[in-house]
């Protein structure tokens, strides 16, 4: 059990112990690209917005995801300027007489001291302290390392800065300038929805041709899909061929040849992505305590074997057996191009770091591997990696404006409508796209944000409604429309299919992790991800030709299965039979239903690009479809039933009950299971169908499969996902219910975390090394060393901004760091003598963390991690400093409440 308030007795008093149970979890991070960073001073003399642009420099898939090593922008500082020792602190370090630190706050000499250095220094930097508090939010400052989680308020200050100083300008250019900054929003999420939108249209024209090659090729052009080869022929296609008609062999017939060819094809297509998608292969060292990135549900989870031992106890290891066994334990590999992404960028979204997952490499390959993997005809959907390939996009063009391209916080509006705008595009549904956005994957959303995502989303439905891809003026090939209203007594349908689905949904996520934890943790299949794939090829083509329905595409089956009948379209062998042979569809329909199942349960997880939004959706059609011919059999067997008395007795097939419209039910909620979306998922079905009327059996069967997916997994397959990985993901839609406070979780300060200048501000530079190690093996390379004079915090150095500072030092043995400024008496020095200098760290220290009192309530720190997006917060007791807790130090210990089922 943690400690209770009244057992933390002085926690500033430092603990010389090894034992380190209560410290975060332990990992060692790589080290961050230091030799790319600028050295520029962090005093100037006058605020020039125009002069602190950044330069131009190469930018590639490994560059910074959410900023670059010319980021202008700077940790919190002290008062810029501030008069230093006239002495060098290098290879000197014996003759410096360091002055004695004893209090002078309440004498009058100190406060003329004050004065005249205040005095000095606006005379020195030629403006106001504003203006110089400004200026250090656009000199370098370290970008952000892999895997760490961003400073927001830093870069909203940052941002507040700049959005100042533009603003102070009064002159017509100045005006100009502010106006063309307040535009590039709009200018930049037009140009992502732009952009999502060829990418669309590119993937949906491509692999619709390369689908039908499966079954033949079209003479007139190979290039051809069967649909626009037979366009304007009437009767039997003649410049359609089959492999049959290419491959004539006497002795075998033609069906086998189409068989073995189809096979053969499907396999092909997807070794092919598969071997595409793994050039994105990244390897994630092992202090890392991340188990997988790419929707891989068999992976190990460390969390739960790396603090714990084997009788479920918590293991107490000391930093020099936590770094021994993250040496043993091995690198995690992982393939951006992979699964859906969807996961991933709601983590990113968050605040999380992850170089290279949103580059340009992973754009082009994800986008040519998604193509060969829809083609080959497995059980998967393109509109979840859509959401991928769109923010790739969006993160990619903030590159064409300063603004967001040296700003995380700023960044991640723009991210935010481009993951909107993957939806728009997937589902024909623009408003639907922004609910998504909302309701899913953002963590910070603005009302400006809302507005420009709404932008970004018309924009890119526009932009696929002018380029057509299908030459029907739809945007997804699945928008249907029912002319004809529902009738009351179908409203317990509708609720039982909403229970239907939402168990189907949660089943499949416990089939698909039991699949992964079992198969795919057979050493072959763990080493070779290809052949994963090749097998599970292998077995679609084999199980998946002789039915009809699974062998068409998957937003084709969807929309034969969601379309309506028309009034004389009777076929007994397709979905708008006659009274007599709906039992043999019923039938053809379990069938596929078996098979679509499994098939979708096997795919998940395999390394191609691949959705779970459209399959699972699938799956809810052909269930909804089964259910719906079995009332529309009920309803034409039994006319005169009480039940079907409001139904017409002559108007058609489909004039009392409508399969179309239950298959399409069933399909929601069965995503609705999976994914737990709802407000979204009901818009989108109203924006696929058009119709107003159906908007109420929408909402329910969302509403009931949402709550019957919860009460059988808690988790969503993408929940499930993030929860595997130690991310500093805090979730801001499910609160916890706390009753403990900010001392239960809060480590005994260590003189290794600490920075004590109460005998002198002049610290050796290998020293702050060391700390800086030890925050490296803690796991917290975005942590901060406080600093404290006499037990009072005054101020904190981050990790990033330590190590940036260390790294322009020539010899560390020999070098003291300033950590603290000094005041002098004499005025006599030059303005020359102020250029910078690398061992005064200063500027690098915020000297107003964010603080609260150690009997703090623990909601109250979840509000500020979440609402503030801080990444530590300092610790005080009557004013003394009793410790830090890191944000990954709050998340662990969510989880394991969550673990315990402790409220």
């Amino acid at each position: 059990m943690p400690k209770s308030t009244t057992s933390q007795h002085k926690r500033f008093i430092y603990d010389d112990g090894e034992d380190d149970s209560t410290t975060t979890t332990a990992s060692v991070t790589p080290i961050s690209p230091i030799l790319s960073r600028r050295l520029q001073s962090a005093r100037t003399s006058e605020l020039s917005l125009r002069s602190r642009l950044p330069s131009r420099i190469h930018l590639d898939e490994h560059s910074s995801l959410l900023n670059h090593s010319d980021a202008a922008v700077r940790s919190y500082t002290s008062v810029p300027a501030t008069p230093r020792a006239r002495i060098s602190r290098c290879h000197s370090s014996e003759s410096i007489r360091t002055p004695r630190n004893h209090s002078r706050k309440a004498s009058f000499s100190y406060r003329l001291a004050n004065a005249l250095g205040t005095e000095r220094r606006r005379s020195l930097t030629g403006g106001t302290l504003e203006d110089s508090k400004a200026s250090i939010f656009y000199d370098d400052r370290v970008w952000y390392d892999q895997f760490t989680s961003t400073d927001w308020v830093h870069d909203s200050i940052a941002d507040a800065f700049r959005v100042k100083a533009l603003r102070s300008r009064k002159d017509i250019r100045g005006r100009l300038w502010a106006f063309f900054d307040g535009a590039q929003g709009w200018i930049l999420v037009a140009i992502i929805g732009g952009i999502t939108a060829i990418i669309a249209y590119f993937v949906d024209v491509t692999e619709t041709a390369i689908f039908d090659m499966k079954f033949g090729y079209c003479s007139a052009g190979w290039y051809f899909s069967r649909k626009k080869c037979c366009l304007d022929t009437v009767g039997p296609c003649t410049a359609w061929s089959s492999w049959s008609d290419v491959f004539q062999i006497t002795t075998i017939d033609d069906i086998w040849i189409n068989y073995i060819s189809y096979i053969f094809l499907v396999v092909l297509l997807a070794t092919t992505s598969s071997f595409l998608t793994l050039l994105t292969k990244t390897v994630v060292p092992s202090a890392m305590s991340l188990a997988t990135l790419d929707e891989n549900l068999g992976a190990d989870s460390r969390r739960n074997h790396q603090h714990f031992d084997e009788e479920g106890r918590k293991r107490s290891l000391s930093p020099i057996q936590r770094v021994a066994e993250i040496e043993r334990s091995p690198a995690m590999i992982y393939y951006s191009a992979a699964g859906s992404g969807v996961a991933e960028v709601k983590v990113i979204l968050s605040g999380f770091v992850l170089h290279g997952y949103l580059g340009v490499k992973t754009l082009v390959v994800k986008t040519l591997a998604l193509i060969l993997s829809i083609a080959s005809g497995l059980s998967l959907g393109k509109e979840g990696p859509y959401v991928h390939i769109a923010t790739c996009a969006g993160n990619i063009a903030c590159r064409l404006f300063s603004k967001y391209h040296h700003n995380d916080a700023k960044r991640r509006e723009v991210l935010s409508a481009s993951a909107a705008s993957g939806v728009a595009v997937a589902f024909g549904a623009p408003i639907g796209g922004v609910l998504f956005s909302l309701e899913e994957v953002s963590y910070y959303f603005p009302p400006k944000t809302l507005f420009r995502t709404f932008f970004c989303c018309i924009v890119a439905a526009l932009s696929l409604k002018f380029l057509n891809p299908y030459g029907t003026n739809k945007i997804v090939l699945f928008e249907v429309r029912y002319l004809t209203d529902w009738n009351f007594f179908e409203m317990t349908v509708f609720v039982l299919l909403g229970m239907l689905g939402g168990a189907a949904g949660a089943l499949f996520i416990k089939a698909s992790r039991v699949w992964a934890q079992t198969f795919r943790r057979i050493p072959i299949i763990k080493r070779w991800p290809v052949f994963e794939v090749m097998l599970v090829a292998l077995i679609t083509g084999i199980i998946s030709f002789w039915n009809r329905h699974t062998r068409l595409a998957v937003t084709e089956l969807l929309f034969e299965l969601a379309s309506p009948c028309k009034r004389n379209d009777v076929s007994w062998t397709g979905l708008c039979p006659d009274k007599d042979h709906i039992p043999d569809v019923i039938g053809h329909l379990c069938v596929a239903f078996l098979i679509k199942s499994f098939l979708t349960t096997i795919t998940f997880g395999i390394k191609v690009p691949a959705g779970i939004y459209v399959p699972s959706m699938v799956v809810g059609g052909l269930l909804g479809r089964i259910v719906g011919h079995i009332v529309q059999y009920l309803a034409l067997t039994f006319p005169d039933a009480a039940i079907f008395a409001s139904c017409s007795k002559h108007g058609g097939l489909e004039s009392c009950v409508v399969p179309g419209v239950y298959a399409m039910v069933a399909a929601g909620a069965t995503m609705c299971g999976v994914t737990r979306l709802s407000v979204t998922l009901a818009v989108i079905l109203f924006e696929l169908t058009g119709s107003l009327d159906h908007v109420l059996p929408f909402s329910i069967a969302v509403l009931v499969s949402k709550w019957t997916a919860d009460a059988l997994e808690p988790l969503s397959i993408y929940d499930l996902l993030t929860d595997m990985n130690s991310y500093p993901f805090l979730d801001n839609k499910v609160r916890p219910v706390f009753t403990t406070e900010l001392g239960d979780i809060t480590p005994q300060v260590r003189k290794e975390r600490v920075i004590d200048i109460s005998n002198s501000p002049l610290v050796v530079a290998a020293d702050l090394r060391r700390k800086l190690e030890y925050l490296h093996i803690a796991g917290e390379v975005d942590g901060g060393l406080p600093i404290v004079r006499n037990g009072i915090l005054v101020g904190l150095i981050p990790a990033p901004d330590l190590e940036f500072a260390l790294d322009k030092l020539d010899d560390e043995d020999d070098c003291l760091c300033l950590m603290a400024s000094v005041l002098r008496w004499d005025d006599s020095e030059e303005e020359d003598e102020l250029a910078e200098n690398p061992t005064d760290f200063t500027p690098y220290i915020d000297p107003a963390p964010v603080a609260l009192e150690i009997r703090s309530p623990m909601d109250l720190v979840y509000e500020c991690f979440v609402k503030l997006g801080l990444r530590y917060i300092c610790v005080l007791q009557d004013g003394h400093y009793a410790g830090l807790v890191h944000k990954k130090a709050f998340v662990k210990y969510i989880k394991e409440l969550e673990e315990r089922h402790e409220p």
